[in-house]
């Protein structure tokens, strides 16, 4: 008999790779031990009647103290799963994952580092290798059909196995949050929301090191405000900051900070230190009104302290290093690299080209900046590089004799000629 909190759905599976009822005999579900993922691994296990393997991925969730992965594995398999994998990836994210945007100076339509675009390839890469491991059939996951991640997950999982099948519940069953809620206390199953409006939390939360993305209540709507003092658990709100100014050093090598006020640690040591000492200024958080991949207009809030001061620094080395036309061109190219990102296309061919570029181009970005953090924002201070190519007697307003200003004349004659002859036709012609 079927489950009355479910409503009739209309959809009709029609791609090659989404898996059936009675042809997929065991799954690997991406479980992250919140609401919909607890509800799924229930629900696969009554709908699909076949084995479920969990796999959680640490990469360095900065909400621990919500999230235990220990407590998320134990959860798993009191839910019914055979087997809970908690796979240790926050090297590999930092280092083959995070390094690139870093690089690339990722940022999408304003000030959002692409934290979970850049994540979701890695996710889908483990679970097609647990999969492999375990002899699995089909992956699952929670993403709603709304939403970018279906796609990241799905399109970056086809390419390390094109025969895969992936199974979807949230597009299938039929369930909004409230319903979801209802069925978890029918079944017994643990969730932090609740029916009671007033005890509610509203919000859903995608978590890694380099940040915390916070959907739901009033921040879908445009029109209101987010309740800020509510929704931040990372970066504290700038007029409850501390009231004197911290200063950081990064050292950079090779575009890729190894350095943190001097002590030298892995990329992502690195990253989780930084998060706590800019998040407790209130730096790098920001509220994005965003496109998604799927055509919506969607707003969320981001918190990426550490992401925020990386990005900035890196962004002031690599131009002190870096020509005119090399920053002029680097921007189109960090451009286009966010919007594949961001757009599901971290396997496409041209990602290679870019990176390649991106990587050729950040040899030299090598050197020290210091940045002050105070309420709110991050201040770039001083940057200093052996490969800079700032000279002080070509630069300063002082007297010097190595820029010889009587060449300026002839050059701006020169400069703008063809800007001079176009306009005295133009002229003429009306």
């Amino acid at each position: 008999m079927k489950d009355t909190i479910f409503q009739k759905t209309n959809y009709i599976k029609i791609a090659s790779h989404e898996g059936k009822k009675n042809e997929v005999k065991k799954i690997v579900m991406l479980y992250s031990g919140g609401l919909d993922t607890s509800c799924m691994l229930k629900w696969l296990q009554d709908e699909y009647q076949c084995e479920l393997i969990t796999l959680t991925i640490d990469y360095g969730q900065q909400l621990d103290g919500l999230y235990s992965l220990e407590k998320i594995k134990e959860k798993a398999l009191k839910l019914g799963a055979k087997k809970a994998y908690v796979l240790d990836c926050k090297d590999e994210f930092a280092e083959e994952y995070l390094s690139k945007g870093i690089k690339a100076n990722v940022k999408y339509q304003g000030e959002y580092h692409l934290s979970t675009p850049i994540a979701r390839p890695l996710l889908a890469k483990k679970a097609v290798e647990i999969a492999a491991l375990e002899k699995a059939d089909a992956i699952a996951h929670g993403c709603t059909g709304k939403g970018n991640d279906q796609v990241r997950i799905e399109a970056t999982a086809l390419c390390y196995n094109p025969n895969i099948k992936i199974i979807a519940p949230v597009r299938e069953w039929g369930m909004g949050r409230d319903e979801e809620i209802k069925y978890a206390k029918k079944h017994g199953i643990p969730v932090a929301q609740a029916l009671n409006k007033a005890q509610a939390c509203p919000y859903s939360d995608d978590d890694n090191m380099f940040d915390v993305t916070w959907e739901g209540g009033e921040i879908e709507d445009p029109t209101l405000e987010p309740k800020l003092d509510q929704i931040l658990r990372v970066c504290t709100p700038p007029e409850k900051a501390p009231d004197k100014k911290e200063y950081v050093e990064l050292d950079f090598e090779k575009g890729i900070p190894i350095k943190l006020n001097g002590e030298q640690m892995k990329l992502a040591d690195l990253i989780m230190k930084l998060n706590k000492i800019a998040g407790k200024h209130g730096v790098g958080y920001t509220v994005l009104i965003e496109d998604r991949l799927v055509g919506l207009k969607v707003r969320g809030v981001y918190e990426l302290p550490a992401a925020s001061v990386i990005i900035k620094s890196h962004y002031n080395l690599e131009k002190l290093v870096s020509t005119q036309e090399e920053n002029f061109f680097k921007e189109t190219i960090d451009s286009k690299w966010a919007y594949m990102c961001y757009n599901a296309k971290w396997m496409e061919p041209t990602m290679d080209h870019l990176n390649a570029y991106i990587d050729d181009m950040n040899e030299k970005v090598t050197g020290k900046v210091k940045l002050s953090l105070y309420k709110g924002k991050a201040e770039v201070l001083t940057v200093d590089s052996p490969n800079s190519l700032f000279d002080i007697n070509l630069a300063t307003f002082n007297k010097n004799a190595k820029f010889n200003q009587n060449s300026s004349a002839g050059f701006i004659e020169i400069y703008g000629l063809g800007m001079k002859t176009a306009y005295q036709v133009k002229k003429k012609r009306n």
